[in-house]
């Protein structure tokens, strides 16, 4: 039975039940990953409200069902894939620590996409931090970061992703994202920019090129 009370949703604190947006098996297209197959769970909830998010029907959670942890895992074992990807949304507004030993349980590596405003958890094999400039992250993601993504919509973006290039760990890999409604305008400054900073890297959405989810 889900937990339901007086018309409105109680979030389940063990994460035995998960605001699910969508899954499917796919091709990761962004980031030190791009290219590599994984299972994709993308989970509702986002108070950061980012102008430019090209998931904004993942915002509301109660707009999406509430489903149980252990089908969710059963869907990414059936798939056969050996990676899974939790995105969002913002994943970590619930506890994923079930969903995360589940998983491990199973073999399978476990990737998380966050804006890191919120403390973690589950045990991950990749964490990719996205920081958005309205809401900062927590310290200890910065700590944790495999991977740093900046998504750049204008040239004083890249001036205020060294910020953050600054606080994650010196073996964090370091991206600047152009924008995509934005591409063309931006993406000249970001070669640029790299060329002349060599510790950062491009990300291109390149699932969104080869029209793939």
């Amino acid at each position: 039975m889900l937990p339901v009370m007086d018309n409105s949703r109680i979030y389940d604190k063990e994460g035995r039940y998960l605001p699910l947006v969508e899954e499917f098996y796919s091709i990761q297209g962004e980031g030190f990953n791009t290219g590599k197959a994984a299972y994709f769970i993308r989970l509702g909830g986002c108070d950061v409200g980012c102008s430019w998010c090209d998931s904004r029907y993942s915002w509301n959670p109660d707009l999406h069902p509430l489903v149980e942890t252990e089908r969710i895992v059963k869907n990414v074992i059936d798939s056969g894939t050996d990676s899974v990807v939790v995105t969002g949304g913002e994943p970590l507004m619930w506890n994923l620590e079930l969903l995360c030993t589940s998983l491990k349980r199973k073999n399978k590596k476990t990737f998380i996409e966050t804006s890191g405003v919120f403390p973690l958890s589950g045990n991950w094999d990749w964490i990719c931090l996205s920081p958005k400039k309205n809401f900062p992250p927590l310290p200890e993601i910065c700590n944790l970061a495999d991977e740093l993504k900046i998504i750049v919509e204008n040239k004083s973006d890249i001036e205020w992703a060294e910020k953050y290039g600054a606080l994650v760990s010196t073996q964090c890999n370091l991206y600047l994202q152009p924008e995509w409604s934005r591409f063309e305008k931006i993406i000249p400054e970001i070669v640029d920019y790299v060329k002349r900073n060599t510790k950062w890297n491009i990300s291109l959405q390149v699932h969104k090129f080869m029209h793939i989810p």
